[in-house]
């Protein structure tokens, strides 16, 4: 997931990702369910490894506002 953080960073993303963040903080279980579905997908542009950390993250309570803090680290 890390790996992932740093790329938004870089790429000068933050506040894009930050106010999708919040968009889908209300539906976070119905998003994570949403990846787990789109993850063997995803596989094939070898983005199967964030897809899933991400959905975990998501289903995990307090998991969006975790990775609000990494963003703002």
């Amino acid at each position: 997931m890390s790996d992932w953080i740093e790329q938004v960073k870089r790429r000068g993303l933050v506040t894009p990702v930050r106010v999708l963040l919040d968009i889908v903080e209300p539906l976070g279980p119905l998003g994570a369910q949403i990846l787990w579905v789109a993850q063997p997908v995803s596989g094939l542009f070898g983005a199967s490894s964030v897809v899933g950390q991400l959905a975990k993250t998501l289903e995990e309570p307090g998991g969006i506002d975790h990775l609000r803090q990494r963003l703002d680290e």
